[in-house]
């Protein structure tokens, strides 16, 4: 059945003022979730109210000033800068909750986080993470690129099986609880790939990072972009924004 989704697009906003939305929502998914499962150990019938309660999808698109995000299994040693240089160089710096290392949000990056109830889906984060690929590979399809997984690494990739030539266009790192997910991807549009160079992406040695703008030789229309996006994302999903 297809899934309504509430689609936010947050513009440009600090990392942590979006994290904590995303925590705001997720509390809400797992408040609704709570009183139902009360009402089922009860084996009582559901109230007026309680028979209205259901989790409800997000998608959330943001745009970051810049800022490191280290994952909750991630190495802090990836990051190849002093915290005295990273500040000059006005980029925060934050450890997470979601899977994955080290990565880099910025302008002109499109960051993407679903808050889904997978148990209105599929109850399967490692299918979960491949649909997410799926948008992104579909989205770069649409520009005439060849998007392609890289075994054993989660994200999307151009030319992954060419030893020397491997390029990651878009990093995955996610939270679940209670199968309602937060975090996401972060897409590089019309990025400054020049902040990688101060971390191992995703902890992953002499691999390098893209963007559309790169591959294509050009500035995308990052409205487009999006748009795009949004729409792989109702066709992989099957849900409606």
């Amino acid at each position: 059945m297809t899934q309504q989704v509430q689609f936010e697009d947050l513009g440009n906003m600090p990392y942590k003022q979006a994290w904590d939305y995303q925590e705001s929502l997720l509390k809400k998914n797992l408040e609704v979730k709570a009183a139902l499962r009360v009402a089922a150990d009860r084996q009582q019938a559901l109230t007026t109210d309680d028979s209205r309660l259901t989790t409800q999808h997000y998608l959330l698109f943001v745009e970051h000033p810049p800022v490191y995000t280290l994952g909750k299994s991630g190495d802090v040693s990836n990051i190849l800068i002093s915290e005295e240089e990273r500040i000059a160089k006005g980029i925060e710096y934050y450890p997470t909750n979601r899977g994955g290392d080290i990565t880099f949000h910025g302008p002109q990056q499109i960051v993407g986080y679903p808050i889904f109830d997978l148990e209105k889906f599929e109850t399967d984060i490692g299918k979960y993470l491949r649909k997410l690929e799926d948008v992104i590979i579909l989205t770069m399809a649409d520009y005439g690129l060849k998007g392609d997984r890289s075994p054993g690494e989660t994200g999307v990739w151009l030319d992954p099986d060419v030893k020397g030539r491997e390029r990651k266009i878009c990093a995955m790192g996610v939270r679940c609880s209670r199968w309602i997910t937060m975090h996401g991807f972060a897409f590089n549009v019309n990025t400054d790939l020049a902040y990688f160079n101060n971390i191992i992406p995703c902890g992953i040695q002499n691999k390098q990072v893209t963007s559309l703008e790169k591959e294509l030789g050009r500035k995308v229309d990052f409205e487009e972009a999006k748009e795009r996006v949004k729409r792989n994302f109702e066709k992989v999903f099957d849900i409606k924004l």
